[in-house]
């Protein structure tokens, strides 16, 4: 006769009677003080390139130009975040800002790497929708997509600047920004830690960029 699984959830309740909820409230705050860590850490190095970043993406703003982003898995949500905080707001009330999340729609994402390849998802859309003076924003925990990779070729190839928010060494995708372009890097070994500094520079960046066009809240 077999036995019967165990429930994961029912393991855990046991795992919680012996006083394991001690180790996981340890764990928890293990997590905040790496957080906080790596904020420390990024603070310095970074701080100068969210402001480039939040006025170059101004000047493109307000010079009628729009705002691409892409990445991959949690990164594309950073994306998404990004891009709802330009075309709704961040704090403050205002008009919306032109901002297109190129991994959102997954139709156009499937198409093109079914009919192409997935390295070419975000760099086919660029070359369709990017135009002289547009923003690409590449969201990368490593640097070693290569669909970001494209995305950075085809932006230039448009005549496009572009804003990297990457992680670890850069990888390939800091190889291949041009001298004008921004690598906003975040060191670290843990993907985790680097996505909690990315969110925040979207943060700091929505921020910026309401402040530039709008004022003193």
């Amino acid at each position: 006769m077999k036995q019967a699984r165990r429930s994961p959830v029912a393991a855990g309740n046991e795992a919680g009677s012996t006083g394991a909820a001690d180790n996981l409230a340890s764990r928890a705050r293990t997590a905040f003080a790496r957080n906080i860590e790596t904020v420390k850490q990024s603070l310095d190095p970074i701080t100068p390139l969210i402001v480039a970043a939040s006025e170059l993406m101004v000047r493109a703003l307000v010079s009628g130009h729009k705002i691409l982003l892409c990445g991959n898995g949690g990164s594309a949500a950073c994306a998404q975040l990004f891009s709802a905080h330009l075309l709704n707001r961040y704090t403050q009330e205002r008009p919306g800002l032109p901002a297109i999340t190129l991994s959102a729609d997954g139709a156009t994402l499937t198409a093109i790497a079914n009919d192409h390849h997935f390295t070419d998802v975000f760099a086919r859309q660029i070359m369709a929708l990017g135009n002289p003076g547009d923003i690409l924003v590449a969201f990368s925990t490593t640097g070693n997509s290569p669909n970001l990779t494209r995305a950075v070729e085809a932006a230039h190839a448009r005549n496009m600047r572009c804003v990297a928010l990457n992680g670890r060494d850069g990888g390939e995708l800091g190889s291949v920004l041009a001298r004008d372009d921004l690598n906003i890097l975040v060191t670290g070994g843990s993907t985790a830690r680097i996505r909690e500094v990315h969110i925040l520079t979207v943060h700091c960046l929505s921020e910026l960029i309401d402040y530039q066009l709008l004022g003193q809240e």
